[in-house]
């Protein structure tokens, strides 16, 4: 298991050391080509790269960010093929199958990877996967699988926590999303039964089904703020060219058209998710008031240090609505 800290880690440990499992962490450089004699006598090694601390993730270089995740992913299938080792299990994100107008509803585990955008995180996933991609023909013995969970809820900060953590919800106009999710136990047990199913290949993990636009509003009962998608780009790309929002203007896709997985794989196999999309929902709702708790309300200044595209612009637009409704009153 690389990257113990991880909250993603975390839950898949303690689902495998309840069954009475064995399960070592790799806490060396992943990048170094000295970390083989940490595998021998390891069956299968999961590696999570699919971000979950987003102050930590943006506050790294993202030159280097990109680079240290494409030399880890290499040199841990290099390591694995000379230890011996038979399974490789990374975990990256749904989304970079990209959200797009014409994108089928479910998406099958073999889309090809379209994610808009050469930079930020997903961008980062993007590059991680074709670089595994690369590297895994040179080793046939050694079964990869890759997957894909839709948004992650429970304990986790991304970017789709800081969308729901805006006071008022960004909705595009004439745009038509879905919102599918990943409760962190449910991703537990699906890296479980790939584990025990000695699956390989491309596996998204989702609740089932989706919500739509109206039905998060209804059920998280936040009020929203509608925008021109060509003002919320430009909003999301100025900041981001400014250097005050470290998410890229591609990001606004995932709030403006449909993106939801099949999951068939995985249910084939036995994999049941316990959460809903409605639960996860309320999850990570939960989640977001915990984490703001006691914090002041996010003016327009402090737009972009939310972290996520459609929140900034979600926040600017608020607040050029209500310097509108100053200046009329």
């Amino acid at each position: 298991m690389t990257r113990p800290s991880g909250p993603i880690a975390a839950a898949v440990q303690a689902r495998w050391t309840d069954r009475g499992g064995r399960v070592a962490q790799l806490e060396d450089n992943l990048t170094s080509p000295l970390i083989g004699p940490g595998l021998q006598g390891v069956s299968a090694l999961v590696h999570v790269v699919t971000p979950t601390d987003l102050l930590r993730d943006q506050a790294e270089d993202p030159v280097e960010r990109r680079d240290r995740m494409v030399r880890e992913v290499r040199t841990l299938v290099l390591a694995c093929a000379a230890s011996a080792v038979r399974q490789l299990v990374v975990v990256t994100a749904a989304q970079v199958y990209g959200a797009l107008p014409d994108n089928q509803v479910p998406l099958p585990a073999d889309a090809p990877l379209r994610a808009r955008g050469h930079a930020g995180l997903i961008a980062d996933l993007v590059a991680v996967e074709e670089a595994l991609a690369e590297a895994a023909p040179a080793y046939p013995g050694l079964r990869i699988a890759v997957l894909r969970p839709a948004s992650v809820v429970g304990g986790v900060d991304t970017v789709t926590t800081r969308h729901f953590a805006a006071p008022r919800l960004l909705r595009v106009a004439g745009a038509r999303p879905t919102w599918q999710f990943c409760h962190i136990d449910d991703l537990a047990t699906a890296v479980e039964v790939t584990l025990d199913r000695r699956l390989s290949g491309a596996l998204p993990v989702a609740s089932p089904g989706y919500l739509t636009q109206e039905e998060v509003e209804q059920r998280s009962g936040m009020r929203a703020v509608e925008v021109g998608a060509s003002t919320a780009g430009a909003i999301a790309g100025r900041l981001h060219r400014l250097g005050t929002l470290k998410s890229p203007e591609s990001d606004l896709d995932f709030v403006m058209h449909p993106l939801v997985v099949d999951t068939a794989t995985l249910r084939a196999a036995g994999w049941t998710p316990a959460y809903d999309n409605d639960l996860c929902l309320a999850v990570l709702l939960e989640d977001v008031a915990a984490q703001t708790r006691g914090a002041p309300r996010f003016g327009a200044r402090d737009a972009a240090a939310l972290g996520a595209a459609s929140a900034a612009v979600a926040v600017g637009a608020t607040a050029a609505i209500m310097r509108r409704r100053r200046r009329k009153g």
